[in-house]
C-alpha cells in the first residue's frame, strides 16, 4: 500500500495520498453523510496501513491536520502522540471539525492524551454540534477503553447526557446515545445507574430524550435479558 517510511516529511504524504485519490469512494462516503469536500476518497483501513508505515510523529502530525484535507486529518489523527497533545492544540483540532467521521476518529486520541476530564464537560457545554459530539464519542470511547479508570469517574458523565439528551441534532443526539449505551455496557456497576438513566429519558416529554432512553434500554435487553423491579436483570446482576 505505502512506499512512505517513518521518515518521511509531509510534503512527501501528502503526494503519496494526493496519488490515491478515488472518486468512487469519495461519493460512497458522501451517502455515509461524511464531509467530502477536501476527501480523497482513501478507506479508513488504507489510512492505518500508511499510519503503520510512518509511526508516530506528533509535529508532523500537527502540520498534517493544518492541511485541511480529511484524509491528511484522519492520518493526524492517527499518528499524534497523544501525551504530546496539549490542551490548546486539542480545542484548536475540535474548533476545525465539521464531519461525524473525523470526530470520532480524534475522539481516542483526545482521551489517550489524558485530557479528557478537561475536555468532555467543556465540549459537552459547547454549541458547536461537532464539539459537542466529541464530548460524547470521548465518553464513549472511554467507557469501553480506559478499564482501568474507577467506574464512578464514568458514572459521572450520567449527569452530562441527561443534560444534553434534549439536543435534537443528528450528529449530537446519536452521540448521547452511543455515550449512554457504552456506559451501560460497561460492567455491573455502571449497568444499573445507565438503565435507570434510560428508563428516566424513556418517560421524558422531550422527543429526542425519548428516542435516546428507548434506544438504550432496547440494547440493555438484548444483550442482559429484561430488567426487573428491583433494578436487577435476569443473571441478578444489579
Amino acid at each position: 500500500m505505502s512506499s512512505l517510511h517513518p521518515g518521511a516529511d509531509t510534503a512527501q504524504i501528502l503526494t503519496h495520498l494526493r496519488s490515491l485519490r478515488n472518486e468512487a469512494n469519495i461519493a460512497g462516503m458522501a451517502r455515509f453523510g461524511i464531509v467530502t469536500d477536501t476527501a480523497l476518497g482513501i478507506t479508513t483501513d488504507d489510512m492505518r496501513k500508511i499510519a503503520r508505515a510512518i509511526k508516530k510523529d506528533h509535529v508532523r502530525a500537527l502540520a498534517l491536520w493544518q492541511t485541511g484535507l480529511r484524509d491528511a486529518r484522519l492520518l493526524a489523527a492517527f499518528t499524534a502522540e497523544p501525551r504530546k497533545l496539549s490542551l490548546q492544540e486539542a480545542r484548536d483540532w475540535a474548533a476545525d471539525f465539521n464531519s461525524w467521521e473525523i470526530v470520532d476518529s480524534v475522539a481516542d486520541l483526545f482521551v489517550e492524551s489524558g485530557h479528557w476530564p478537561v475536555l468532555i464537560p467543556e465540549f459537552a457545554a459547547d454549541e458547536r454540534e461537532f464539539v459537542r459530539r466529541t464530548a460524547f464519542s470521548m465518553m464513549a470511547w472511554a467507557a469501553v477503553h480506559l478499564k482501568k479508570e474507577p467506574d464512578e469517574h464514568i458514572l459521572a458523565f450520567l449527569p452530562l447526557i441527561e443534560r444534553y439528551a434534549t439536543d435534537p441534532r443528528n450528529f449530537v443526539r446519536k452521540a448521547v446515545n452511543w455515550a449512554l449505551r457504552q456506559i451501560g455496557k460497561r460492567g455491573p456497576a455502571c449497568r444499573g445507574p445507565a438503565w435507570t438513566l434510560a428508563e428516566t429519558l424513556a418517560d421524558s416529554g422531550d422527543r429526542t430524550a425519548r428516542w435516546i432512553g428507548k434506544d438504550a434500554i432496547r440494547e440493555f435487553e438484548k444483550k442482559f435479558g429484561p430488567r426487573v423491579k428491583d433494578g436487577r436483570d435476569q443473571s441478578g446482576k444489579a
